[in-house]
């Protein structure tokens, strides 16, 4: 990171919603296409090149935005990169698998693994320590980014500064949006503004899992967080407050509500959100403005995570007549 990322004023979804709409772009992060996992890589990479490692292994799913910027980042610090595509969405078209965030690893130079299972974080990391061990009887030192909950959310602490940062940006915001996934994004934010006794009540907006199992998880998130930060966990876990209404159909698959959004953020204001993250957030928002549970005028972040390469493995999807 080179600086804080805008914040910018969408005036004319401000004026249709009847709120005070702000996006911080965390999409324009700058590395490798940009997005949130920039903040969270810093943290992972600092913490690699301290150990001296010449390799970084992390998974994720075929259109994961985290490997791309793993790549590049490892690209950047003149290091190699394993990534391991996860089958996590079924019944995707051709481009899924060659173009959009695929295509930029590849351009990269990334070493491309497969594993067969979207939901089994544990195996997911067991096999990278399988290559990783491999590359050590080559003379290589690998680093391993973890997917599992049973390791120090270190990339979280990214987003712990960027709620800072927002708080600084803009002390007065009554309501943040944030997209709840492996929870990093979503638990550094709540953190951040805590610490900073920011009374804006944090969203996050579930992405893969639903309410109640994405709830369990933050509580995790956010008591391993507290640990590194040595500060008391409790008041953080108050403060949980997920909702599923945009998950459907599921993680990485858009429903008309998330398509929706998508398609008004770019006809509304110019600005391209991404299916699998950032359109499900936004139509997350639309629903918590629907409910009345952001009411009018209230002053509202939402923090746009980028990912848009991922649109050009959902052009199938994007380009079928929703009718």
């Amino acid at each position: 990171m080179s600086g804080p990322t805008p914040l910018d004023r969408l005036d004319r979804l401000s004026s249709e919603l009847g709120i005070d709409l702000w996006l911080k772009r965390d999409d324009l992060t700058g590395l490798g296409f940009g997005g949130n996992k920039t903040r969270q890589l810093e943290f992972y990479l600092g913490d690699a090149v301290e150990q001296g490692a010449d390799t970084i292994l992390i998974t994720g799913a075929v259109q994961s935005n985290f490997v791309r910027s793993a790549a590049a980042a490892a690209a950047k610090l003149g290091m190699q990169s394993v990534l391991q595509l996860e089958e996590r969405v079924p019944d995707m078209g051709e481009e899924y698998y060659s173009s959009g965030n695929v295509l930029l690893a590849k351009i990269l130079g990334a070493e491309h693994m497969s594993y067969p299972e979207g939901e089994d974080e544990a195996g997911a990391d067991a096999a990278l320590h399988a290559r990783a061990d491999e590359l050590k009887s080559e003379g290589r030192k690998p680093y391993v980014i973890h997917l599992g909950l049973n390791h120090p959310p270190l990339g979280a602490l990214g987003y712990v500064a960027a709620g800072q940062e927002l708080c600084r940006q803009m002390p007065d915001a009554e309501a943040v949006i944030v997209p709840s996934g492996s929870g990093a994004t979503h638990g550094g934010v709540l953190t951040g503004m805590a610490v900073e006794e920011n009374a804006a009540s944090v969203f996050g907006v579930c992405v893969r899992r639903d309410r109640e199992k994405q709830t369990a998880r933050m509580g995790t998130v956010l008591r391993k967080l507290a640990d590194l930060l040595d500060i008391d966990a409790v008041p953080l876990q108050d403060k949980i407050n997920v909702l599923d209404d945009a998950l459907s159909p599921g993680y990485g698959k858009m429903s008309g509500m998330t398509r929706a959004a998508l398609e008004k953020m770019a006809r509304t204001e110019g600005i391209f959100l991404d299916p699998v993250y950032s359109a499900k957030t936004f139509a997350g928002l639309l629903h918590l403005v629907s409910t009345g549970e952001i009411q009018p005028g209230q002053k509202v972040v939402m923090l746009h995570t980028g990912g848009l390469p991922a649109l050009f493995g959902y052009q199938s999807a994007l380009l079928d007549d929703p009718t």
